[in-house]
């Protein structure tokens, strides 16, 4: 009788370790209870700003389009509502130019997207050129593609053209020194659907599937009593410049990423001569210059350059306003 007790009991007692293990696995993460569920609502924003060129009618036709995407690598998607008068000459011509929006050209992308070419000749309000495949180029857009529809898939109220791209035209400006797009130069406008709103493109946080070995930039430390703010003034042998600009640039970004002491590294150079070259150099304490000068990375650039440099003043600044200085650190 007395072992039929004991054998309920700690049935009972194991039953109960059971319950209470089960009830633990079962409890939601935290962060899952302190979010919001919207529902189905859209929300892969924001997008590219585009203005999309075709020939309607036998006239040019510009039209807004903030709905694209990529397919695979060799395919883009231009997705349009089917109300527009722009998709029949795409339907029909099977091609169309996509032109990304500069903060310049914004003024009339917007108008464009305001009215409809069925009602009002749009032709005319940007200057263009017929691109080689026989769109319409727009002059002023940083960066244009030329595309051929290979497909064209119908959602509910959509004409989904799906394109290769033949041709892609790119202003000067907008290419790094090996003839590469550089998006810090491009920064193409974006637009974000549910607020109809224009953002601007933010700057470079770290190269993809490399964050573990070049993070960003470190938490900055504020400013002491003995900061220093510095202009460094180079002047460079011709001959050298460019592999100059190669070392500061080098130590520039090393020194921002990796010193809390660093807080502005900031070259410039003469328009009327680039051999002089200004350094905007901000450090926290004059701890952290002392630190500065005595890392690997400075070492580095100070041996490098000691032949191509052919004077060096450094002229220590005092803040008109100190209230006015950036504090780019992060408790």
């Amino acid at each position: 009788m007395v072992k039929t007790i004991l054998g309920i009991l700690s049935l009972l007692v194991m039953l109960s370790c059971s319950t209470a293990v089960k009830e633990n696995t079962t409890k939601p993460d935290i962060m899952e209870t302190n979010k919001k569920n919207l529902g189905n609502l859209l929300a892969l924003y924001p997008k590219p700003m585009t203005v999309v060129g075709a020939e309607v009618g036998g006239k040019v036709n510009w039209l807004v389009v903030g709905h694209t995407g990529v397919i695979g690598h060799d395919r883009i998607l231009v997705s349009m509502s089917k109300s527009h008068y722009t998709n029949q000459g795409i339907k029909k011509s099977k091609r169309l130019s996509v032109n990304l929006v500069s903060r310049e050209m914004l003024p009339k992308a917007d108008y464009v997207g305001s009215v409809s070419g069925a009602t009002v000749d749009k032709s005319e309000v940007f200057a263009y050129h017929i691109g080689e495949n026989g769109t319409p180029v727009i002059d002023a857009s940083p960066l244009t593609m030329e595309c051929e529809v290979v497909e064209i898939y119908e959602t509910d109220g959509f004409d989904n053209f799906i394109c290769t791209i033949v041709n892609t035209y790119a202003a000067s400006n907008v290419l790094d020194s090996d003839g590469k797009l550089d998006y810090t130069k491009l920064k193409p406008v974006l637009f974000e659907f549910p607020t109809y709103s224009y953002l601007a493109t933010g700057e470079i946080i770290g190269k993809c599937l490399n964050l573990d070995k070049q993070p960003g930039m470190c938490a900055k430390k504020p400013m002491t009593a003995d900061g220093i703010v510095r202009l460094s003034k180079i002047e460079v042998y011709p001959q050298y410049l460019d592999e100059y600009i190669k070392y500061a640039t080098e130590v520039g970004e090393i020194s921002l990423r990796i010193e809390p002491g660093v807080l502005t590294m900031y070259a410039v150079s003469e328009k009327e001569n680039p051999c002089k070259v200004t350094i905007l150099e901000t450090y926290v304490s004059r701890k952290a210059y002392e630190e500065h000068i005595a890392s690997e990375h400075f070492q580095k650039y100070k041996q490098g350059t000691l032949h191509m440099v052919k004077s060096l003043t450094l002229s220590d600044q005092t803040p008109l306003n100190p209230a006015n200085r950036l504090n780019n650190f992060m408790q």
